[in-house]
């Protein structure tokens, strides 16, 4: 399991796919957080505070993650490399986990150069430090849960097809279904207590509490369920190549 991931490591950062997510996602980031004037630039806010990074994060992700992660089942069944993978003494679960682990690797080295901000952020504080880093590192914990979910649900829809296009275009709704989703449902006021329910079933509601620092233990069960009931759900489709 260890080498094949880091194959599907190497494969991203050996491609031009690995370095356009990483590089999109920083720059489109940058020029929110910090040149275009809108309230989650830091400096029109006059917060030193990072809640703009995570806020346009979760948007970036909705896209770019599903780029990343269409071609992790879609592209091996195209080429037919699908049938050698699953001849090698491995489990399809040590495949799906290889695979989910590597797209979460890149996230985080995509992640990385953000942590460059906290720094400008701590000095641009009055007086310098004023920032809470506490519930700065518990909203990076939140995006790296985020991200892992939508990871969990690129893969399953990469496992549907073979081709990449398709799994994107499966994917990309599907991570946005379960982020606003249950968020637009709730907004129904009819729906009374029962509304409320539907809500926490959405991303949003879980996210919307853990980028702000508060790290419940209602919202990691959460986001830990979602990832395994995807990469379940992954585990299935692969298994029923043999019925």
């Amino acid at each position: 399991m260890y080498t094949l991931f880091l194959k599907e490591l190497k494969s991203y950062l050996s491609s031009i796919l690995g370095y356009i997510f990483i590089g999109v996602f920083l720059i489109i980031a940058a020029l929110f957080l910090w040149v275009f004037p809108n309230i989650n630039n830091v400096l029109y806010s006059g917060y030193a505070d990072l809640q703009g990074l995570f806020n346009i994060s979760k948007f970036l992700f909705l896209f770019l993650v599903p780029a990343i992660t269409m071609r992790s089942f879609a592209e091996e069944r195209r080429s037919g490399t699908i049938e050698l993978l699953l001849t090698k003494p491995l489990s399809d679960t040590q495949i799906i986990l290889a695979k989910f682990f590597a797209s979460v690797v890149l996230l985080i080295i995509a992640l990385l150069p953000t942590l460059i901000y906290i720094i400008t952020v701590y000095n641009l504080g009055s007086p310098p430090g004023n920032i809470d880093m506490g519930s700065t590192w518990g909203s990076y914990l939140g995006l790296v849960l985020l991200g892992s979910t939508f990871i969990s649900i690129g893969i399953f829809a990469s496992a549907l097809t073979t081709n990449q296009i398709i799994a994107f275009i499966v994917a990309a709704p599907l991570c946005f279904i379960f982020y606003f989703g249950f968020e637009f449902i709730y907004s129904f006021e009819a729906l009374g207590s029962v509304g409320y329910l539907i809500k926490t079933i959405g991303i949003d509601h879980h996210y919307a509490s853990i980028s702000k620092g508060v790290i419940d233990s209602r919202d990691l069960l959460y986001f830990f369920s979602m990832i395994f009931l995807f990469l379940i759900a992954t585990r299935i489709v692969l298994i029923s190549r043999k019925w």
